[in-house]
């Protein structure tokens, strides 16, 4: 599994320490050092079941600041992606990526679900 985020994100420090309560393995990648690519995105949007839009750090000031509220609309998918890959702190966090499920943020149900944790 890989788990992308950012260190300094307190969402990001929840969903680590309940991966490792659970013991469950992950690869670390800094999203801000290392952003997903479009291709990247393309693929775990298409794994992940999930409107393209919860790919967007949408509580993020980048967001805030291109006013992509009332842009997101009139792009298409590939313009979407290519604008995600351009920063990580557009990109929503944590993400969690393995090879049959693609989480964007911490819920801790839907990741106990998602990864059959206590059930």
């Amino acid at each position: 599994m890989l788990f992308i985020g950012y260190p300094k994100c307190t969402t990001c420090k929840k969903a680590k320490k309940w991966l490792d309560e659970h013991k469950i393995e992950y690869t670390d990648r800094p999203i801000k050092e290392e952003n997903p690519t479009a291709e990247e995105l393309r693929q775990w949007h298409a794994r992940s079941g999930l409107p393209l839009k919860r790919f967007f750090n949408t509580s993020g000031m980048i967001y805030r600041e291109m006013g992509l509220k009332d842009k997101l609309a009139d792009m298409s998918e590939d313009e979407q992606y290519a604008l995600l890959a351009t920063d990580g702190m557009l990109v929503k966090r944590p993400l969690l990526v393995g090879e049959d499920l693609v989480l964007t943020g911490f819920k801790e149900k839907e990741w106990a679900e998602a990864l059959h944790v206590g059930q």
